[in-house]
């Protein structure tokens, strides 16, 4: 009979019990009885009630016998793991493709501690305004939806506007687009829209858009209403509603300092990449709490690559999760797409690092569509082309470095442009 290790045989639970995850003492438990303590033991050790740890133990087995189909029991998990894993009954081929949302019952999400926690505890104050810093496929919209999840197990109605979804006609004229912005609210709270009832020509479109969302959305509310902006980039190529439209979500974040009835509005912002380009003076991306996300440490992508299991016959792990992590810059949706080829190709990780920059390695893909959106700006290019081919930083601090840092091709550090991993500068230094 195989022998695995006590970590494997977590990994392999995990796996097939996901999206759920043993918790703390459940692990407990299991570590102990692998170890071929008693129920008696693990409470003396640990401190818990003795009769308490039978409980935990009685429905882990319960659990497990469902999540294997098998009667499982403390006398025969450790072979029964053992032997499935000699089997290979365990295949990963199915493991999600990374895209650019994390679902919601993924195993793949990682935490980047603290942003989680005050993003939840932000959202719970009246009023309160969560704007995400821009930075391309970095977890923005899987965090949005995160928030959105917490705001709903608090009873909180919500709302997310995807904004590429209007048409090129609502976004050409303000009315429009407001009446529209209303509808999609209304729409998406199940009450009817009753419009033309709160829409008055002379007071302008702006103050019958606050009327109908004061007056008759949130008067109507017992709960707060969260409202999320997905795809608020999209809005920016409309400078004419993008100029009239951000100061309002302004105007409505500071109504909740003089009107209680706007303490019920809680609003999440995505920054759009290139707002710089708008010059608009009363913006509402640099309220309320700012979220920047930074990239994954060597921690975050050892407990992604567990998850991903392949790591179980690869040798100098640590070496290689550190050479990956040089090439890609600790960029979670690179990582990702990683850690998926390992798991679901016949590809090693040698061969993975060592293809990474050319046209036959997994980031061809990704790295054609950068290109492409390089290449409708001769600024951007002349600029990123300066910095990959410098032997140090570049100072530089303009609208066009911003954009190629909310692209997530430069990082900045005291004004010095760098980019922002190895992948990018090897591949655009030929290619651009």
């Amino acid at each position: 009979m195989i022998d695995i290790e006590i970590n494997r045989a977590l990994r392999i639970i995990d796996r097939i019990i996901a999206p759920q995850r043993l918790n703390g003492v459940q692990e407990l438990v299991l570590r102990e009885c692998w170890l071929g303590k008693t129920y008696q033991e693990i409470a003396d050790n640990s401190g818990y009630d003795s009769d308490y740890v039978r409980v935990v133990g009685s429905r882990l087995w319960q659990h497990l016998s469902q999540a294997f189909e098998e009667k499982i029991s403390k006398h025969n998990f450790k072979l029964i793991l053992s032997q499935k894993a000699k089997n290979g009954e365990f295949s990963f081929t199915n493991i999600e493709l990374p895209n650019a949302q994390v679902p919601l019952n993924s195993n793949f999400y990682i935490e980047r501690p603290p942003w989680e926690t005050l993003a939840y505890e932000e959202i719970l104050h009246p009023g309160a305004l969560v704007v995400i810093k821009p930075a391309y496929l970095i977890g923005k919209t899987s965090l949005m939806m995160r928030i959105l999840d917490f705001a709903r197990s608090h009873n909180y109605k919500t709302v997310t506007l995807n904004f590429q979804l209007a048409e090129a006609s609502i976004l050409s004229n303000l009315e429009k687009f407001l009446r529209w912005l209303m509808a999609n609210i209304a729409f998406q709270l199940g009450i009817e829209p009753k419009l033309d009832d709160y829409w008055d020509l002379d007071l302008g479109a702006k103050i019958s858009c606050t009327n109908y969302l004061q007056e008759y959305v949130l008067k109507q509310l017992s709960e707060p209403l969260v409202l999320a902006g997905d795809e608020i980039d999209y809005l920016v190529a409309y400078p004419k509603i993008a100029q009239e439209f951000f100061p309002l979500l302004r105007f409505w974040h500071e109504e909740a300092q003089n009107f209680e009835i706007w303490q019920r509005l809680r609003m999440i912002l995505v920054h759009p990449d290139n707002y710089f380009a708008l010059k608009i003076e009363r913006s509402p991306f640099n309220l309320g709490l700012p979220i920047v996300l930074p990239k994954f440490n060597f921690e975050q992508i050892k407990e992604l690559a567990s998850r991903h299991q392949f790591q179980l016959e690869v040798k100098n792990l640590e070496q290689s999760l550190l050479s990956l992590r040089e090439i890609v810059g600790g960029h979670p949706y690179l990582i990702r797409l990683a850690f998926h080829a390992l798991s679901t190709q016949e590809i090693t990780f040698e061969q993975l690092l060592a293809e990474a920059p050319t046209p036959s390695g997994i980031y061809y893909s990704h790295l054609q569509e950068r290109f492409m959106t390089l290449q409708q700006d001769p600024e951007l290019v002349s600029l990123y082309s300066q910095i990959i081919t410098a032997d140090s930083s570049v100072p530089v601090f303009t609208i066009a470095a911003h954009r190629l840092k909310s692209m997530g091709l430069i990082e900045f550090t005291n004004n010095q442009a760098v980019s922002s991993c190895q992948l990018y500068r090897l591949y655009f230094r030929d290619y651009l």
